[in-house]
């Protein structure tokens, strides 16, 4: 199925390109045709202003009367559905979301195509887990492969896109959803090397590596990158909020964005579009300072204002633009201030539009990945990965919550952040199971078991449950103080022995299996605590695990993380007190 999603993106991802260049010769140039065109160069003069106006609304009447989850960038919406909705994306999304996207795309919005198809290629894995028969692990991992096979079918990046997909939407990293989602990723990359080559989507000079001067300097231009990226996120949502506050309904919105990209279209032409052609002219060091800085500026509120309106797009192309421009200025800057370092202006660049993305969206192995694959220069990784980590480290400090998550965490929702192996999959029931056991025999009366927990008898009041053994010490029930109590209110209770008013239907663990396992076991039989039985012999009674047992993993875990030993430091200082 994974590979069905891979082939699918593979052609849905050039289909969605050449629908943005169709409405963008159409609307811009006035002439019909799918090739891939930037809006820049267009003749409209003022008319430009109403090109986006349009889009945004028609945006707005598709989100009113279709649906209204085609607005935003797609991921946040993707991330929604997989933590409150079991993964469910309506059908109707994987052809409202594209449709849309290259409408706003291609009247000019300054968006990438990479988040629609993202979020198209979710919805589509979707909706086949909702089509067959699947669990809800195995539908989010669908989603996810949807996903991972889209970005590698824009970018031509299937390892960046696969970890995008732990990162951001699966929430673990386990073999069961990764071995999918990189054949999805696989497959579609292989697709897009079949229809449009194997070059770089960013292609620049090929540089040589770096110096341990000119690291320390990238490594700085990554944690200013990372400040900005969190000025960036809070921007666009308190330009998000503003909206919120307008009397007017939310159909509209995105065509008042669209005044903003048109206006500053006209003064900016670069920033319409998606702007890839922008950033490879950035990281190659192609433009002028001012012309960067201008459009980065420009772009910045494009974007800020046309994504807080509502509509529909992409925020990785703005970003990766924003960042690139930042990065150039930057290293144009402390190479003026520190010649010595030699410092390379490309590399700052690169440097600055993988930092932000690292410190916007915080996904980090991704944007470190990513600078590779799309740029394809061996030489990036070090200073890129330099520049990333401390940019995801400054905005993590500066900010909870990133440009992804930030919408839905304001919706309550707590967005899992790290992927800790599950402290229940690695420890056995022997480890934590209770061995000092105290049964009590079965044909025993239950007066006397509760005439000796009303004494505060310490040999049975301190449990909550009792195994009973039979004559031979064979393990033949279970009594809970539920039962006990239960009984007691029955006539002849006193009468009664303890087998008949607890339960010969046991539910049992074994040593050598995990806390897992048994847990699940708990669960579905909804009971509290489980003796443990050799696998041998299932009637030996050879240890007892309950909720208490489990806990103890959990403050175990709780006292590794938190509750620092003394080092040899410290030991040595007291010794010599």
């Amino acid at each position: 199925m994974s590979v069905l999603l891979g082939i699918i993106s593979g052609f849905v991802a050039p289909a969605l390109t050449h629908l943005i260049g169709f409405f963008t010769n159409l609307f811009f140039y006035g002439r019909l045709s799918t090739s891939f065109t930037s809006p820049a160069g267009n003749h409209l003069g003022l008319l430009v202003i109403i090109v986006p106006v349009i889009g945004g609304l028609i945006v707005g009447l598709m989100a009113r009367f279709g649906s209204k989850a085609i607005r935003g960038h797609g991921i946040p919406e993707a991330m929604e559905q997989i933590l409150e909705n079991d993964s469910r994306i309506p059908a109707r999304i994987t052809f409202l979301k594209p449709i849309s996207a290259a409408i706003s795309i291609g009247t000019g919005g300054p968006f990438g195509a990479e988040g629609p198809i993202i979020a198209t290629g979710g919805a589509i894995g979707s909706v086949l887990g909702q089509f067959l028969s699947t669990t809800v692990a195995e539908r989010k991992t669908l989603l996810a492969a949807g996903a991972a096979a889209g970005m590698a079918a824009i970018f031509g990046s299937p390892i960046s896109a696969v970890l995008l997909a732990i990162e951001l939407l699966l929430f673990e990293f386990r073999a069961r959803s990764f071995v999918p989602v990189a054949l999805a990723a696989a497959t579609a990359a292989g697709i897009r090397i079949h229809l449009e080559g194997g070059a770089p989507i960013f292609p620049m000079p090929a540089f040589g590596p770096v110096s341990l001067g000119s690291l320390c300097v990238y490594a700085l231009i990554g944690i200013a990158v990372g400040v900005l990226a969190v000025g960036v996120t809070r921007a666009v949502y308190w330009i998000e909020d503003m909206f919120e506050h307008l009397p007017i309904h939310w159909m509209w919105w995105p065509a008042l964005g669209g005044i903003a990209v048109g206006v500053i279209g006209y003064f900016a032409p670069r920033t319409l579009g998606v702007g890839y052609d922008n950033i490879s002219q950035i990281i190659s060091n192609q433009l002028p300072l001012r012309i960067i800085a201008f459009l980065t500026v420009m772009k910045f509120i494009s974007w800020s204002i046309s994504l807080g309106s509502g509509t529909s797009g992409g925020t990785l192309a703005p970003l990766l633009t924003i960042g690139g421009g930042a990065g150039s200025l930057l290293g144009s800057l402390f190479a003026w201030l520190a010649p010595i370092a030699a410092i390379d202006i490309r590399v700052a660049a690169l440097v600055g539009m993988a930092s932000m993305f690292a410190g916007a969206s915080r996904a980090l192995l991704t944007s470190i990945v990513f600078a590779f694959e799309t740029t394809l220069q061996p030489n990036s990784l070090l200073p890129v990965m330099a520049g990333s980590a401390l940019s995801f480290l400054a905005a993590r400090l500066l900010m909870q919550n990133s440009i992804m998550t930030e919408k839905i965490a304001r919706r309550g929702l707590r967005i899992p952040e790290d992927y800790d192996p599950d402290t229940f999959s690695h420890i056995t029931v022997a480890e934590i199971m209770d061995s000092n056991l105290h049964t009590l025999p079965a044909i025993g009366k239950l007066s006397e078991l509760a005439d000796r927990i009303a004494r505060h008898d310490p040999a049975v009041s301190a449990y909550q449950a009792w195994p009973l053994v039979d004559e031979a010490g064979d393990l033949s029930g279970i009594l809970t103080r539920g039962d006990l109590l239960a009984a007691i209110g029955k006539s002849g209770a006193r009468e009664m022995t303890l087998i008949e008013a607890g339960t010969s239907n046991l539910v049992t663990a074994h040593a050598d299996e995990t806390i897992h396992d048994a847990v699940a076991r708990m669960l579905a039989h909804d009971v509290g605590r489980l003796p443990v039985v050799s696998r041998d012999d299932p009637k030996k009674l050879i240890g007892y695990i309950s909720r208490t047992n489990l806990l103890s993993t959990r403050l175990k875990k709780h006292r590794q993380e938190n509750i620092r030993e003394d080092g040899w430091l410290r030991g040595a200082t007291r010794a010599r007190a």
